[in-house]
């Protein structure tokens, strides 16, 4: 006798406003009023992250129910992409509609855990807006691909506060996804998808036909 299958059941989720109220519709810049729009999002188990066309990162602390506030120092500019990582710390990567790349590096309340928020720049490689950020499961690799269709890998040293950049990849099109997992770096862009293999820095095409 064939199982009968159990119903399907829909569920509506309700809009998150104990987070947007965190967050300012507009902000005052001299005599201006600056209508705040969001432009990026990432989430985990323990935080959500929210990119704003102000240059500001709001990360909320789903544990502690806790909005927090980051920004790049200088001109304000759109955040376009955001990425979180959880490994032994909390790691945050941000991209910038001009091409500017941070890493912060969270506080955690954890033993052994660090104590202090520590920033990371990848120096100006890119040179228009970033569209694309992906990890590596330890955090000490980050791969950011812009709309130009550059691709800049960053060598992380968490312990030693140092972030070493370099070209990688170049292609004609721009990068709309990265995502990386054991030595290959799996690349999307418009016109194609690819396999770049780190240590040999070969690529491999995935299909024949170009997209169209």
């Amino acid at each position: 006798m064939a199982s009968v299958a159990s119903p399907v059941i829909f569920k509506e989720f309700c809009p998150l406003y104990y987070l947007l109220n965190a967050i300012p519709t507009k902000v005052q810049k001299g005599f201006r009023s600056i209508v705040v729009y969001l432009t990026a999002l990432d989430t985990n188990e323990d935080y959500i992250a929210v990119g704003s066309s102000i240059g500001m990162l709001y990360l909320y602390c789903r544990h502690l129910n806790q909005m927090k506030k980051y920004n790049f120092e200088g001109k304000c500019e759109s955040i376009t992409f955001v990425k979180l990582l959880s490994c032994f710390d909390d790691l945050v990567a941000v991209g910038t509609a001009s091409g500017r790349v941070a890493v912060f590096q969270l506080v955690s309340s954890l033993p052994g855990r660090n104590k202090q928020l520590r920033r990371f720049d990848v120096a100006g490689i890119h040179k228009s807006s970033i569209t694309a950020l992906a990890w590596s499961p330890n955090g000490m690799k980050l791969f950011s691909g812009d709309d130009k269709g550059k691709i800049v890998y960053s060598a992380l040293d968490l312990d030693q506060g140092i972030c070493n950049s370099s070209l990688v990849l170049e292609e004609p099109s721009s990068i709309v996804q990265l995502d990386y997992n054991q030595k290959v770096l799996l690349v999307s862009t418009l016109q194609r998808t690819l396999l770049f293999y780190t240590e040999e820095k070969s690529v491999k095409q995935v299909g024949t036909q170009p997209r169209k």
